[in-house]
């Protein structure tokens, strides 16, 4: 993939990028043209950073009690101390290299897969809408997706090649993985379902051991740890736990599927409420992940494509389970918390690039001028995921800034949006109430405070100021007219 540094002729030419490298520092530019454009963190950037900040300050304790996964939040405390840079900086660098590192290793997964399709491949992975459009953010998912694409990548070639060597680094991956998002314990299922095939043969049972060597060890310490008398218990863990159980599942299932019978059918009907519901989630997710396809979706239309879904499931085996649990993990999810949303989806997408890019050159060779277009239009898609011209949040800033300077840390403020607290200095207040809550006649009293997004012609929010003796202290807006409110006596 490369070209030499002096041509026949004599005349020196430059190296050639290979994809993996273009890919690589492709990403990182578009990190730094995502990152160039924000003004404000988004709700979770601001938790890690104030968890982060705690740390450092009051230790590693600490970071339990204001967070049941905090690893993330550890990863910045301690590239703090290290470094000696900011931890705003430091968390920027880490998803920008780590969201790098993931751009490279699919297009070498999907080079393994399809000769001569690297290029291509650059194309989908830094233009497909589904994760680039979170390059501003500071997210636990791009840890999470570099080191799962790093152990499908170590598992691809653990799986051409046994070895203990391979297999422990493999399983170190997912461990890493782990740490960032609880959910990537499903690479071992994956794993363990690519070699049931097999498992008539020695060499497949000695596989299996090798996969799963760490699960056994951390059984062996757990089962330890409960004998010598400690408990054995993780906020974060158990809610995993609950949301898998199938007690929890069928028993939320069958609420949702009742109330939707209630509300949207008539009585005759209600026996086809569980189907309507089922395949309406189902559905939604789908529809969810070719949205998140961008441009690239249109090549899904392409009858021939298809062909590749076979090769896929065959060479790529470990990447085709993991899209299916993740799947299943999923609709349980948006059963269980009434809510999905892009970022959750967007593993599905990076797990199906090597699939899409099957799609994408399959599309070309047949119609080379279309290509063109579609080129044309993911270069745009491209910029589009990383640049944006809306108004900024400016005044959250200033909000921030006005709190800080006309109230006291000690007074009990509601903040509808937490950011606000912290651009104030006050930390990332959980609040446990919503806006309505928060305002009715029990909870109200117990604030001094009220710091509210501002909704146009909101007449409940003027007759309820007038009710409580209430005013607004100060208003911030930006210049697409959205605003922040201070309320109070």
């Amino acid at each position: 993939m490369y070209l030499n540094w002096l041509r026949a002729d004599g005349v020196t030419a430059l190296p050639r990028v290979s994809p993996a490298q273009l890919a690589f520092f492709g990403s990182l530019l578009l990190s730094l043209l995502a990152v160039a454009g924000t003004v404000t963190l988004a709700k979770d950037a601001a938790r890690y950073l104030y968890v982060s900040q705690q740390i450092v300050e009051q230790g590693p304790r600490v970071a339990f009690e204001l967070f049941s996964w905090p690893w993330f939040s550890l990863l910045l405390a301690a590239t703090q101390r290290l470094l000696g840079i900011s931890l705003e900086l430091a968390a920027y660098l880490w998803c920008a290299f780590l969201m790098a590192g993931t751009c490279a290793l699919l297009v070498a997964i999907t080079q393994r897969f399809v000769i001569g399709s690297g290029y291509w491949a650059c194309l989908v992975v830094l233009s497909i809408p589904a994760f680039n459009h979170l390059r501003y953010d500071i997210i636990r998912e791009f840890g999470f997706w570099f080191f799962c694409t790093l152990a499908l990548w170590l598992a691809l070639r653990w799986l051409e090649r046994a070895g203990w060597l391979r297999a422990l680094l493999l399983q170190l991956a997912i461990v890493a993985a782990v740490l960032f998002r609880i959910e990537a314990v499903l690479l071992y299922p994956a794993l363990v379902l690519c070699l049931l095939a097999d498992l008539k043969t020695r060499q497949a049972w000695i596989r299996l051991l090798q996969i799963n060597l760490l699960p056994l060890a951390g059984l062996l310490v757990a089962v330890v740890w409960l004998l010598s008398g400690h408990a054995l218990a993780q906020e974060r863990v158990d809610y995993v736990l609950s949301l898998v159980s199938p007690q929890n599942f069928l028993a939320r299932f069958d609420l949702m599927a009742s109330r939707f019978a209630e509300v949207a059918l008539a009585k005759y009907s209600a026996d086809d409420a569980r189907r309507i519901v089922f395949f309406g989630l189902l559905l939604t997710l789908i529809s969810k992940f070719v949205a998140l396809c961008g441009p690239f979706a249109l090549t899904l239309l392409y009858r021939p494509g298809w062909r590749g879904v076979g090769e896929f499931w065959h060479k790529l085996r470990p990447m085709a389970w993991a899209w299916l649990i993740y799947f299943g993990l999923l609709l349980i999810f948006f059963v269980q918390e009434r809510f999905i949303n892009s970022r959750y989806v967007s593993f599905l997408n990076l797990l199906a690039v090597p699939l899409l890019t099957v799609f994408v050159v399959s599309f070309a060779r047949d119609f080379p001028r279309l290509a063109k277009i579609l080129v044309a239009v993911s270069l745009m898609v491209m910029l589009q995921n990383v640049v944006s011209f809306a108004p900024k949040k400016t005044h959250y800033l200033e909000a921030g800034a006005w709190l800080s300077q006309h109230t006291h840390p000690a007074d009990a403020i509601f903040y509808e949006d937490s950011r606000l607290a912290y651009y104030a200095g006050r930390g990332y207040p959980y609040m446990p109430f919503d806006r309505e809550q928060a305002m009715s006649a029990e909870q109200a009293p117990n604030f001094r405070y009220f710091v509210l997004i501002d909704k146009p012609g909101d007449a409940a929010l003027q007759r309820w100021m007038a009710q409580q003796h209430k005013q607004v202290l100060s208003r911030f807006a930006n210049r697409k007219g959205d605003a922040v409110l201070v309320i109070g006596d």
